[in-house]
């Protein structure tokens, strides 16, 4: 089981979940996060849309010219574990419209006095010759305007849960802050593709970043959202990345069946935050491809006010203002199921992991006390994979919520990963019969 963080990060990633944290952190701030002006594509007026006010984040006009994963500018990171060093990173990457755009992140990599035991490394610590396996790192939710993008975030290191493993491991910790979180845009919540490429494109970052020593091997491991967006780019990795050879994905609570999740969600705050998000982000981003979507084929007249308002919080500095506006809907939010209303279904199961065939071993953890992501739908996610004949484990941890669950299963990931990285077989097994 992966160490617990102090307790003002433990506090701190407990409100990292995949909608709104039922803890009441100190850090909490009333005047916390982005602002919420309109700003970016001409004519929006979507509350998610905003600049990025930090110099490093706005990426030049117009972009330059280059392949996803090229590295358009990097800063170093203090704070970074000892034996390791770290970089602020904007990269290039593939947008959900499929046109380039920049993503930011964070990349943090062993710098040679570590004592990894990267495998083929000699002597430990060293960076062998094929170069480090690389971590794609996909974080849960944190929000949806600039401001929320983790690597904006002092706390940033301590909200990878097994960084310090992973890197006495000797890889080379990638982190992305996915489309629009940070960089200019709406930010496609819950959009699988989207997140899938700023995955993949992260780790192409790493490698082209200098001093990293980054290879070709990639291991996937993300929470909740991040769980998904780990999936996705696990589905997607042959196709858009083939140059990078997929070792392992690894998905704590991921967002998979996610018409179920909304549905069972929808009685409490957490699913009016979590409905917020994406039906602002899916109104807005599919409205091309489905003139006529609308936020008021799911979301009642009562529920509709709140969106706006809700959008441009972040879960870590204002989750009290979150649960105020929140708590009152519970229950009122949604019209019915979402996952029955067209072309929410559609959309709803096309975004959700499982689809695709992934070709390298799965582990999916799983909490017991889970009240977001709830274990019954992980279930079913699971049985999806093993039908579509993926080579899936599913372990879950007795009275573990969701808040915690990426920490406490940390440890058994990074063990899981490495022993398929020597050739061993995991001590956790398939699920699938």
């Amino acid at each position: 089981m992966a160490a617990r963080p102090r307790a003002r990060i433990a506090c701190t990633a407990a409100a990292l979940v995949l909608a709104l944290g039922a803890v009441s952190c100190s850090s909490d701030s009333s005047d916390g996060g982005a602002a919420g002006t309109t700003a970016g594509t001409t004519g929006t007026t979507n509350p998610a849309m905003n600049e990025p006010t930090d110099a490093f984040y706005q990426a030049p006009n117009p972009l330059p010219d280059g392949k996803p994963g090229d590295v358009i500018r990097s800063e170093p990171l203090d704070g970074a574990p000892a034996g390791s060093q770290a970089w602020r990173v904007l990269y290039l990457s593939t947008g959900f419209d499929g046109s380039p755009t920049a993503v930011s992140g964070v990349v943090i990599a062993p710098n040679g006095t570590t004592s990894g035991s990267t495998p083929g490394s000699a002597p430990a610590g060293t960076t062998p010759a094929s170069g480090r396996p690389i971590l794609a790192w996909a974080h849960p939710t944190t929000g949806v305007v600039d401001d929320c993008a983790p690597s904006m975030l002092s706390e940033v290191f301590a909200l990878i849960p097994g960084l310090q493993e992973f890197l006495d491991a000797g890889y080379v910790v990638a982190a992305t802050d996915y489309e629009g979180l940070g960089t200019e845009g709406v930010h496609p919540y819950l959009i699988g593709e989207s997140e899938g490429r700023s995955v993949l494109d992260s780790a192409r970052a790493a490698q082209r970043l200098a001093d990293t020593g980054a290879g070709d091997e990639l291991l996937l491991w993300g929470h909740s959202q991040g769980g998904q967006a780990s999936l996705f780019a696990g589905q997607m990795a042959p196709s858009y990345a083939p140059e990078l050879q997929l070792k392992a994905t690894a998905a704590a609570a991921p967002a998979g069946e996610l018409a179920k999740l909304l549905s069972l969600d929808s009685s409490t705050a957490e699913g009016v935050v979590l409905g917020s998000y994406a039906v602002n982000a899916y109104t807005d981003l599919y409205s091309e491809q489905y003139p006529d979507i609308a936020e008021d084929q799911v979301v009642t007249a009562e529920g509709l006010p709140a969106i706006p308002e809700l959008v441009k919080l972040c879960d870590l500095t204002q989750s009290s203002q979150m649960q105020t506006i929140a708590e009152p809907l519970a229950g009122k939010f949604f019209v019915g199921d979402p996952g029955s209303v067209a072309p929410w279904s559609t959309l709803l199961g096309e975004n959700s992991p499982g689809g695709e065939k992934i070709t390298s071993p799965v582990l999916i953890t799983q909490g017991t006390a889970d009240t977001i992501v709830i274990p019954s739908t992980t279930a079913g996610l699971v049985q999806t994979f093993c039908a579509n004949g993926t080579d899936v484990a599913e372990k879950t941890y007795d009275g573990i919520t969701h808040e915690m669950i990426g920490y406490e299963s940390a440890g058994d990931v990074a063990t899981w990963m490495g022993q398929i990285m020597a050739g061993d077989t995991p001590t956790i097994t398939s699920t699938c019969a």
